[in-house]
């Protein structure tokens, strides 16, 4: 069963939860129980594959999904979609460092890895409820999510999916991705704002309750696709189960050895999910929270003061560019040992007044498992440079925010504990930037994405990623582009009414 951050809901089913995408009443549902891997299971994994990996963790949380549905969802998911047999391979960057490379999917993020996954667990979960309505998918997206949401829900029957992106705030090529979507229930639109704009917009429309039973009337019901949705968060724990075992297939690490996860964050959703790994039985020492130049959680977690009222940067890792991380609720929910009265009071002056601190208790609780840190635009650009000039690997941009995090944490910790660094997308999804760190200058203005693209393969020695290959072919068909305050005529608009 699940339960609300806020204590103001019934417990649902895994079915439920899912097809709500977040607490009607406001909150984020969570898991009841965490179920806990034994070493001897640990083992078992690490004999099988990321599929097998996947089928065992979604059994633990998806009780009222049969073992033959949750089968049929991950072989459909992970079948022939990614361009790695092993999914999520590991690249070896040093003695302790390893790169866990999640953008083998049909986007080039990691954002695939539960993407491709949550809408047929939603289609699923539609299916065990006998729910008839027609459902509308809500999804902000600060740049990956959007065009991996609209991939993963294209032409499923009875959803329609609305993306909302800010207009000017991603990268050239996450534009296109997401303008050129085909599927007759895809639609997409650029807000003028920021991301935070797109997703509190997102956010009062879910606790609308006038417009939701004006929808009801329609046969329409709401749900999500963002990390806030648990469908979204629980395919991303499997990856940091599958990649402990995988370390322990290879004997690079002993039964029992802790490793270090360095996660590059924006809505805190991958490094929570990584922390949910850590309670289910994943020997984990440190999670480490990187952030770029808009690093609320960095001060955050060292002040344990939230302060979102601050500039807000558009950076060269855009899709970390957010000044409100939904998915840290959930996390103080645990921390406060469950606390959803405390939840809702944080929650309502980080609404009503920008901010809100935690006390000294819960700070040295989430110390114990959590370092953050950031890293300048400057900085990422060098760490670039310096990796590929001393590996040969190329990072992206919020990969790179990630090692030079990982540099600053092992300058002031002397820890060598074997790590893991999330890398979350190609460096094809951000030429531009990577270019510029490599040749040290810009590239000209003059060169379209496609161009750069093609320099940036020459340069690296790489293929540019197949799911950008044939992205200069493809028709721009989405290019609305709206206010904040017009979102609702939007729908209204297209859902005709």
């Amino acid at each position: 069963m699940y339960i609300s951050t806020r204590d103001n809901f019934p417990s649902v089913s895994a079915a439920e939860a899912i097809k709500w995408g977040m607490v009607p009443t406001g909150g984020l549902f969570v898991p009841q129980n965490i179920p806990f891997f034994s070493e001897q299971e640990l083992i078992a994994l690490s004999q099988g594959t990321y599929q097998e990996t996947a089928e065992k963790v979604l059994s633990l949380f998806l009780e009222d999904f049969s073992a033959a549905e949750i089968a049929a969802c991950v072989q459909k998911a992970y079948g022939d979609k990614f361009n790695h047999p092993q999914i999520t391979p590991l690249h070896r960057l040093g003695n302790n460092l390893y790169v866990l490379e999640l953008w083998h999917g049909p986007t080039a993020a990691f954002k695939d890895m539960a993407l491709q996954l949550m809408p047929l667990l939603l289609a699923q979960a539609l299916k065990i409820l006998q729910v008839e309505q027609e459902i509308v998918i809500l999804v902000a997206t600060s740049g990956d999510t959007g065009k991996a949401a609209l991939e993963g829900f294209k032409d499923i029957p009875g959803m329609k999916i609305f993306c909302f992106y800010p207009s000017g705030g991603v990268s050239k090529i996450q534009e296109r991705q997401m303008t050129t979507t085909e599927g007759k229930n895809t639609y997409v639109v650029g807000v003028r704002g920021n991301f935070d704009d797109c997703q509190n917009a997102v956010k009062s429309i879910f606790g609308d309750e006038v417009f939701r039973s004006f929808l009801a009337e329609r046969g329409l019901a709401l749900s999500s696709a963002n990390s806030i949705n648990w469908g979204r968060l629980l395919p991303q724990i499997v990856y940091y189960v599958d990649t402990y075992a995988n370390l322990l297939a290879n004997e690079r690490i002993q039964l029992g050895e802790k490793v270090n996860f360095v996660v590059p964050t924006g809505n805190f959703g991958n490094i929570l999910a990584g922390w949910y790994a850590s309670q289910m039985g994943v020997p984990i020492h440190k999670l480490i929270c990187a952030s770029n130049e808009n690093n609320v959680l960095t001060d955050f977690f060292h002040s344990g003061k939230y302060e979102k009222n601050r500039p807000f940067k558009q950076t060269n890792s855009p899709s970390m560019d957010i000044l409100i991380s939904s998915n840290l609720e959930r996390f103080l929910f645990e921390m406060t040992d469950r606390n959803g009265a405390l939840i809702t009071a944080w929650m309502k002056e980080l609404q009503e007044k920008g901010r809100f601190a935690v006390d000294k208790t819960v700070q040295e609780k989430m110390e114990k498992i959590l370092w953050a840190g950031f890293a300048t635009e400057k900085e990422t650009l060098a760490t670039i440079k310096g990796i590929f000039t001393e590996t040969g690997y190329t990072l992206d941009t919020h990969t790179a925010v990630g090692m030079k995090v990982y540099q600053q944490y092992c300058a002031a910790s002397g820890d060598r504990t074997v790590t893991i660094l999330d890398a979350t997308a190609s460096p094809f999804k951000f030429t531009a930037s990577v270019l510029e760190a490599l040749q040290g200058s810009r590239p000209s203005g003059e060169k379209d994405e496609f161009a750069l693209l093609r320099e940036l393969s020459k340069t690296i020695g790489m293929p540019v990623h197949f799911a950008l290959q044939e992205l200069e072919k493809k028709p721009v068909l989405q290019q609305r582009v709206c206010e904040t305050t017009e979102i609702k005529k939007i729908l209204g608009d297209i859902l005709g009414f």
